[in-house]
């Protein structure tokens, strides 16, 4: 068995030693894999819990007739006497779950290799992870290290005043700054939005400006997305996939947008359902490739799947959402998660969706730091003046102003564009 027993010891003797740094320490019992140090740790817990000092005498009289189990009074007193210093708990604390984590990775490939399927590789794939993670937190920083990153943002501003990744679009960028590390973006709409076409456009943008973007798509495969993609950059209608009926323009065009795309960190992940599986694909690709702008774009929330069972659809999603917002801090990136509309807005005369709408919102609000939605006047009336304008109206930022931005859907292509400045119109 993998275990560190000289670090156990440690612990329990340190906090034997000095019982408030029982407060310090975040293992759980099985993390420990000696019995007798199962037994006292159990014990202090419960002293702790019970408002009471931990102590050499608090324990022996917690474990009761347990004290000789562990070994007797004399082990307890060996314990604390054997620690020198307690400026080594963190570091000790460590030295456990790291032997902890390998212990449970040794367990489950076992289980694996036992029996070797889809299904318990899958299982292999999200508990790994699930160790891979715990315990292991980032370095606390103090107030006046914040203060000094502060400092340095005041002085050495970014040129372009951009805060986030920007998105290619100059009034949404404005806004927003720009697609911000650690935040959950939600992009919302009802189908045949454009919400697809506009989050390949957000990631296309990104990848143009030397970023690495993250496609997880639950509702396409890869090559369907690749060939939307191709359209918009080549601007080759979309329909003609379907017959291959392409012309000698149609033809250069795509295979100079090939190789545009070729060029691309572009990552399209067709099987990841859950963010157990996002986490490790995006994790093993930031590692490998040493990517320093990562993106990631999940099409759509509704064809997620939770970890866990839960008793209601609306539990289920607020699990994603607040999963999916941790592992956009984890990671330090910004995460653009589609999501579909009710059919609420349906029954409305204006049908420009508002927070509402979104299916199980009261989760998603909560969790999401920017709420956008896309809204097309003329997917509702086909005599509308607005042809091919879209509507992009930030209804929820947490750190900056909401309001809409008006763009141009090329549908014909799958592309999103600034709309053309007016004739005579000043360029300011």
């Amino acid at each position: 068995m993998i275990a560190n027993k000289e670090a156990e010891q440690s612990v329990i003797g340190t906090i034997l030693l000095e019982g408030d740094l029982i407060k310090d320490v975040t293992l759980r019992v099985d993390h420990f894999t000696d019995m007798r140090h199962r037994m006292i740790y159990e014990a202090m817990r419960k002293i702790d819990e019970a408002g009471e000092a931990v102590n050499l005498v608090t324990v022996t009289t917690e474990l009761k007739q347990q004290i000789n189990q562990v070994g007797g009074v004399s082990y307890l007193s060996a314990l604390a006497q054997s620690i020198p210093t307690t400026a080594n708990l963190k570091q000790h604390q460590r030295l456990i779950m790291e032997a902890y984590r390998n212990r449970k990775t040794k367990e489950e490939a076992s289980r694996y290799i036992s029996d070797p399927n889809g299904a318990s590789l899958d299982t292999l794939i999200n508990r790994l992870e699930a160790y891979r993670g715990e315990g292991i937190g980032e370095k606390e920083t103090t107030t006046y290290e914040a203060l000094v990153e502060i400092a340095q943002d005041l002085i050495s501003p970014p040129a372009d005043g951009m805060t986030g990744f920007a998105t290619g679009y100059k009034e949404v960028d404005d806004m927003t700054g720009g697609s911000q590390r650690g935040d959950l973006i939600i992009l919302a709409g009802r189908p045949s939005m454009g919400k697809t076409a506009f989050a390949l456009n957000l990631a296309a943008n990104h990848c143009k400006q030397k970023g690495s973007a993250h496609l997880f798509s639950l509702e396409m495969g890869q090559k369907a997305l690749l060939q939307r993609m191709l359209s918009a950059q080549g601007e080759i209608n979309g329909q003609k996939w379907r017959t291959m009926n392409f012309s000698t323009d149609d033809y250069k065009n795509c295979l100079n947008a090939m190789g545009e795309v070729a060029s691309w960190q572009l990552h399209i992940h067709e099987h990841q359902q859950t963010v157990e599986g996002i986490r490790a694909s995006v994790r093993e690709s930031m590692r490998k490739n040493e990517e320093t702008k990562p993106l990631i774009i999940i099409d759509y929330l509704q064809l997620m799947s939770p970890s866990g069972r839960y008793e209601r659809r609306d539990l289920e999603i607020g699990a994603i959402t607040r999963q999916l917002k941790l592992l956009a801090l984890e990671l330090n990136v910004p995460v653009i998660l589609l999501s579909q509309l009710s059919r609420g807005v349906e029954q409305r005369k204006d049908k420009r969706p508002i927070m509402a709408d979104l299916r199980e919102s009261g989760n998603i609000e909560q969790d999401a730091d920017v709420i956008g939605f896309l809204y097309r006047e003329d997917y509702y009336s086909r005599h509308s003046d607005e042809r091919d304008e879209v509507e992009y109206s930030i209804g929820k930022q947490r750190n900056g102003p909401v309001g809409d931005v008006q763009l141009q859907f090329k549908k014909e292509y799958g592309k999103f564009v600034e709309l053309p400045v007016e004739e005579g119109e000043l360029i300011g």
